[in-house]
């Protein structure tokens, strides 16, 4: 088989590989709805301050918390490292869209965000609380020129919210308190 061919059938087989994920996702029952706004988010956030919380994944739960505000950081700044433009405007488009649809958001949790700075483990979760917080108030405030999302590519402020909620609540699955 020669290149050509190869790159064909490797587009058809991907193609159909990310149809049919497609349609499975769209198939699942989902969870109810969130309210997915940063103002509803602070609010759970609130209820977790000052209790003894337990991670069940492999992330503390100090990294947890600075690396969803490292995400809603770069949202106002830039991400460092981002996946291709083809990604971007296929795999990540449609990944958006579907969890834009389901309202609920599912991926690596313990994946850090291409290229960005370590987080280091840490005790005093309250602080990295605040600092979520603190980044969360600054989005809703923000009224610059939003990055594009390394993954997702451009989105609209409205956009980017559900994104940094649905990021956050499927962070807060393996958080207990």
């Amino acid at each position: 088989m020669n290149r050509r061919q190869f790159f064909k059938r490797s587009l058809v087989i991907g193609g159909s590989l990310v149809g049919v994920g497609a349609g499975a996702a769209l198939l699942i029952e989902g969870a109810n709805r969130l309210d997915l706004k940063i103002a509803t988010a602070l609010k759970r956030l609130e209820l977790l301050s000052n209790k003894n919380l337990v991670q069940t994944g492999e992330w503390d739960i100090y990294k947890i918390f600075m690396h969803c505000a490292q995400s809603v950081e770069y949202s106002m700044s830039k991400f460092p490292q981002h996946k291709s433009n083809f990604f971007k405007n296929t795999i990540g488009t449609l990944a958006f869209s579907i969890f834009e649809y389901k309202g609920k958001m599912i991926h690596g949790l313990s994946e850090p965000i291409p290229g960005s700075a370590l987080i280091k483990s840490s005790s005093d979760t309250n602080a990295a609380l605040d600092h979520l917080k603190k980044s969360l108030i600054e989005f809703e405030n923000y009224k610059g020129e939003l990055a594009p999302h390394f993954a997702y590519g451009e989105l609209t402020k409205s956009e980017y919210e559900i994104a940094h909620v649905m990021h956050l609540y499927n962070h807060l699955e393996e958080i207990q308190s």
